[in-house]
C-alpha cells in the first residue's frame, strides 16, 4: 500500500467501496513490482552489453547469460500482459511478439487445421451462413526425434523336392557388421556431438529417457569406427582444398586428456579453409581440421604439402618456414598477412591508452577498408585494377609511415611489442603493383 493510501481513513467508507479499493492498491502493487523487476532485468543486459570490458564475458557465457536474462524478461512480459488481462477496467488483446515471425520455410511440411464454429444458422433466422473468406495462421510444431528399429528379414528358400538347393540373398553391407546402429543413427551421434557440442554421456542420458539403454562407451565405440571409415573423405577434402589458389590457416588450442598425469595437456587444432564467396569466386567454402601436438611451424608445414598458392594467416612467425626455399612439400608460399589482425593490435592500444600514433594507424587502415566497401561485388579484374590505382599507394605510404614511427617509440612499449612488421606493408603493396 503506498503512502498516500495510508493516510485515509478507510473506516469512513462503505464495505463494498473499501474492499475495491484495497484491491486496486494491492494491484498497483503487484505492477510496480513487476515493473522494477523489468528494469532490474534490462539494466542487466546493458551491462552485459556496454559494460566494461574487464567485466564482460567471453562468447559462450555472454549467450548463456543473454538466454537466462531474456527468459526472465519473456515472464515478466508474460505476467505484465495477464495482469492486464485481469484487469476489466483495462482489458485489451494481448501483445503477440513479432520476432522471427512469417519466417517458416515453404518447404516444411504443413498439417492444416480447420476450426468450424459450432453452428452456422444465421442468429437473424435467414438460413445456413456461407463461407466469405478464412484467417490463417502459422506455428512452428516440432515433433521429438524418433527412434524406431528397422528389421532386415532375409527370407531361405529352397527347392521342393531336393535338399542340396538353398537360396539367401546376402546381408546388405553396414558400417558396423551385426551391431545395434544404422548408418543414419551413427550419423546423428556424429552431429549431436560434433556439431551441436552435446557430449556422448548426455546422448545416452537422452536414449535413456525413451527407454533405450546404451552406455557412453558404446556409442565411443560407435564414434570411433565412424572416424575410421570417415578418414578418407578428410583426405580427399584436404587434397581438394590444396588445389586452391588462396586459403586461409589459422591455430587454436584445445584440451587433451592426459591419464598419465590426471590432468588435461594443451593440444592444437590447425584449420585450412577455403572461403571465396565475399569475392564471388566459384569454388565452394570448405574447411579441414587437424591436430597437433604443438604449435610449431613444422605441422603447418606437413598439412600444406602440395599447396602452392597464397595462404592467408596472422602475424605469427610460425608459418615463416612456409616462405623459404627450403620448404619441405612444395614451393615457397606467398603469405598474405590479415589486416583485421593488424588492427586489433593498434585498436587495443588506442583503447587502452588513447595513443594518438594508434590513432592514425587506425585511420590510415581505415582508407585502406573504404576503397574495399566501394569494390566489394564488381569483378575480379575490376578489383584488381582498383587496389592497384588506389590501395597500393595507400599501403605503401603506411609502410613508410610505420618505419617512421618505429624510430620514435621504445620496443619495449606496449605500442613497440604490438607494431605491425614494416615488410608486411611492402609485400603486399608488391603483391598489388
Amino acid at each position: 500500500m503506498t503512502a498516500a493510501a495510508k493516510d485515509l481513513d478507510l473506516s469512513v467508507l462503505p464495505p463494498e467501496y473499501r474492499a475495491a479499493f484495497e484491491a486496486q492498491v494491492a494491484r498497483v502493487a503487484e505492477l510496480e513490482e513487476t515493473n522494477q523487476r523489468q528494469e532490474h532485468l534490462i539494466a542487466e543486459m546493458h551491462h552485459a552489453l556496454y559494460g566494461k570490458k574487464s567485466e564482460k564475458l567471453n562468447d559462450d557465457d555472454r549467450q548463456l547469460a543473454f538466454e537466462g536474462l531474456e527468459v526472465a524478461l519473456a515472464e515478466v512480459e508474460e505476467k505484465k500482459s495477464e495482469q492486464a488481462l485481469g484487469d476489466d477496467k483495462f482489458r485489451c488483446k494481448k501483445k503477440i511478439a513479432k520476432r522471427n515471425r512469417g519466417n517458416l520455410p515453404e518447404g516444411l511440411p504443413r498439417i492444416e487445421q480447420v476450426i468450424e464454429p459450432d453452428s452456422l444458422d444465421c442468429p437473424c433466422g435467414c438460413g445456413a451462413m456461407h463461407r466469405i473468406g478464412e484467417d490463417r495462421n502459422e506455428r512452428l510444431d516440432i515433433v521429438p526425434a524418433q527412434c524406431r528399429v528397422i528389421v532386415t528379414i532375409r527370407p531361405k528358400y529352397a527347392g521342393r523336392t531336393c535338399t542340396d538347393s538353398i537360396t539367401q540373398a546376402p546381408t546388405p553391407p553396414w558400417l558396423i557388421e551385426g551391431g545395434l546402429p544404422t548408418e543414419g543413427a551413427i550419423a546423428h551421434v556424429l552431429v549431436s556431438k560434433y556439431a551441436d557440442h552435446c557430449p556422448l554421456y548426455r546422448q545416452s542420458q537422452i536414449l535413456g529417457r525413451s527407454g533405450i539403454d546404451i552406455h557412453r562407451s558404446t556409442l565411443a565405440d560407435w564414434t570411433g569406427v565412424a572416424g575410421f571409415h570417415l578418414a578418407p573423405v578428410l583426405d580427399r577434402l584436404a587434397e581438394h582444398l590444396k588445389t586452391s589458389t588462396k586459403l586461409f590457416m589459422d591455430e587454436t588450442t584445445a584440451p587433451v586428456l592426459d591419464p598419465r598425469r590426471g590432468r588435461t595437456k594443451t593440444g592444437y587444432l590447425w584449420a585450412l579453409a577455403r572461403d571465396d564467396r565475399a569475392w564471388g569466386g566459384g569454388d565452394p567454402p570448405g574447411v579441414v581440421y587437424f591436430y597437433a601436438p604443438g604449435r610449431h611451424g613444422t605441422h603447418a608445414e606437413t598439412f600444406l604439402t602440395g599447396f602452392n598458392g597464397i595462404l592467408q594467416i596472422d602475424g605469427y612467425t610460425g608459418y615463416n618456414r612456409l616462405t623459404k626455399p627450403s620448404r619441405k612439400g612444395g614451393e615457397p608460399i606467398s603469405v598474405a598477412y590479415c589486416w583485421a589482425h593488424a588492427r586489433r593490435k593498434l585498436k587495443e592500444v588506442f583503447d587502452r591508452h588513447g595513443s594518438e600514433i594508434a590513432a592514425e594507424g587506425l585511420r590510415r587502415i581505415a582508407d585502406i577498408y573504404a576503397i574495399e566497401k566501394d569494390i566489394r561485388g564488381t569483378s575480379p579484374g575490376q578489383r584488381l585494377s582498383a587496389r592497384q590505382a588506389r590501395s597500393a599507394p595507400l599501403v605503401v605510404a603506411f609502410g613508410g609511415w610505420l618505419q617512421a614511427q618505429r624510430l620514435r617509440i621504445s620496443a619495449q612499449s606496449r605500442l613497440g611489442e604490438r607494431s605491425w612488421p614494416t615488410s608486411t606493408a611492402t609485400g603486399t603493396a608488391s603483391r598489388l603493383s
